[in-house]
């Protein structure tokens, strides 16, 4: 990847913290060996795109994340319809079903971007094109950090007046 903008770098530095608070407060769950690794990764590799784009493990750290994330959000997601939790549209965060379903969404999500990102600027590169990133991938980024600060936000402040 080339040089990211600044904005996606912003971007992924909001992620990488995100997920690596997402990690600490895993260690206490009894699945912890599932959500742990995934949330690592996917810090991992949101930092290092800010520092070092260019890396190879980059992408391997980034492929494992989300297919870990893609197997743990289709497991939430059956398990949530097979016990009927939550609903699969449901975003009431007090569930767990709810929290790991979206924790693990954010993660593909995040990772297909940055995969993306990486990608498309070495296409451009190859064609000997200027530019850092492509547009809807550097907004795809801006719109998941905005989504994942902001649903907290609002289901645990003005939802539930916590």
């Amino acid at each position: 990847m080339a040089k990211p903008t600044k904005l996606f770098a912003l971007s992924s530095l909001s992620m990488a913290s995100l997920f690596a608070y997402s990690a600490s407060v895993q260690l206490n769950d009894p699945d912890w060996y599932f959500w742990f690794p995934l949330y690592a990764f996917a810090s991992t590799v949101n930092i290092l795109k800010c520092t070092s784009p260019s890396k190879i493990v980059n992408k391997v750290v980034a492929n494992t994340a989300l297919w870990l994330g893609v197997f743990l959000f289709v497991k939430v997601v059956i398990e949530d319809f097979l016990y009927e939790l939550a609903g699969f549209w449901s975003l009431e965060l007090g569930k767990r079903v709810v929290r790991e379903k979206v924790g693990s969404g954010l993660v593909v999500i995040s990772m297909f971007l940055q995969l993306k990102a990486s990608t498309t600027s070495m296409e451009r590169l190859k064609k000997k094109k200027s530019g850092a990133t492509v547009n809807w991938v550097e907004y795809g980024m801006i719109l998941l950090v905005g989504f994942s600060y902001g649903l907290p936000v609002v289901f645990y402040v003005l939802l539930k007046g916590d």
